[in-house]
């Protein structure tokens, strides 16, 4: 006899990064993983080298210093807020917490797949709703929710579309919701939104008892090495979370480089400035070249490239490796005929467009 897991984990199928390398390249374009193209803040940097000088100490288990440098940069509740080992950690615990066998945890269709993941993980049945345009439909999500819906998790902006849904919408979502359901809001390219429609969702947090806001340090920051994450949610929700996560699970390194992060306001304007820039030369060129570009307020753009005939998303993922650009393709996500590309620096882009171009001729 072998010990048998539960019948949940082996429900899944590993999640899969972006590719980080490919035989034969002089040179790696990394645009497969929506990591920031400029680093991390120089504060952040120096912060993370400093507290190597105390590797032998315990962290502090309520990360106090990042949760107040978090709610006077946000403006927040330091009370409010939880830190994680990245805001997956986040999404992981609030299914450990509050689903599990013959609950459901309901997504749109081509949401974040960490959503299905935890649910699995938890013993619970995700339920996946067809999206509008390629954006979440609050109405679909609407018909899918029942007494068994425990959590609703809502990417906003959505990954790997970087559509996003107006504060209305979210709200008319939240106010037509089953009592019983908690929901999430994954707003983690919250700092690239350019709408001015967007909100975050923090404003809803602070009138109800059943939402919560993600948000990451992976993106803007820079900081996707350490794994940093945090919520902001109703005292009762955030009660629960520091009961089931780890006493220590975040690292010093990590809390103090997050809290230098934060605090340097004039490098996330920076990046966003520049990322809104290359964002809009990126989808104006590839729509020149005759494709499809899902508008995104994230630091990406899903690009439909087709999937029969003889320019496909595989056949051009395969040409750009050849150049040592490396993309992502979308077939995990039910995208086939799609790449997400992220926004690199203005010479990567550069090279990325010269190279479908050349793919397209």
């Amino acid at each position: 006899m072998t010990p048998e897991p539960k019948p949940g984990p082996m429900r899944i199928s590993p999640y899969v990064g972006g590719k980080s390398s490919v035989l034969g390249a002089n040179r790696i374009v990394k645009l497969s993983s929506n990591e920031n193209p400029h680093g991390a803040s120089p504060a952040a940097v120096a912060a993370y080298r400093e507290a190597g000088e105390k590797l032998a100490l315990y962290p502090d288990g309520g990360a106090t210093a990042l949760r107040n440098a978090i709610a006077k940069a946000e403006a927040l509740d330091p009370d409010r807020i939880v830190v994680g080992a990245g805001s997956d950690e986040i999404l992981s615990l609030l299914c450990l917490a509050y689903a599990g066998p013959g609950d459901e945890v309901l997504h749109s269709a081509h949401g974040f797949l960490m959503y299905p993941i935890s649910a699995k993980a938890a013993g619970a049945d995700p339920v996946a709703a067809p999206e509008k345009d390629l954006c979440a439909d609050v109405d679909a999500l609407l018909e899918r929710a029942n007494e068994n819906t425990k959590l609703v998790f809502l990417a906003n902006p959505n990954n790997p579309t970087g559509t996003v849904l107006s504060e209305g919408e979210i709200r008319r979502l939240r106010e037509n919701l089953p009592p019983q359901a908690l929901l999430v809001i994954d707003a983690a390219y919250a700092e690239y939104v350019t709408k001015p429609d967007y909100e975050d969702g923090v404003a809803l947090v602070e009138e109800r008892d059943d939402v919560i806001v993600t948000r990451t340090f992976s993106k803007i920051h820079g900081l996707a090495a350490l794994r940093l994450g945090w919520c902001y949610g109703p005292p009762a929700v955030i009660d629960v979370l520091n009961r089931v996560r780890g006493p220590f699970n975040t690292s010093a390194a990590a809390q103090a480089a997050g809290e230098a992060a934060i605090a340097d306001r004039a490098f996330i304007e920076r990046v966003r400035d520049d990322n809104t820039a290359q964002r809009e030369r990126v989808a104006t060129a590839l729509t020149e070249m005759g494709l499809t570009v899902t508008p995104s307020e994230g630091n990406f753009v899903l690009v439909e490239v087709g999937e029969h005939g003889p320019r496909t998303a595989a056949l051009a993922d395969e040409f750009l490796q050849t150049r040592g650009i490396l993309v992502r393709r979308m077939e995990g996500y039910g995208l086939p005929a799609h790449l997400r590309i992220s926004i690199g620096t203005a010479e990567e882009n550069g090279l990325l467009l010269d190279a479908m171009r050349d793919f397209i001729a």
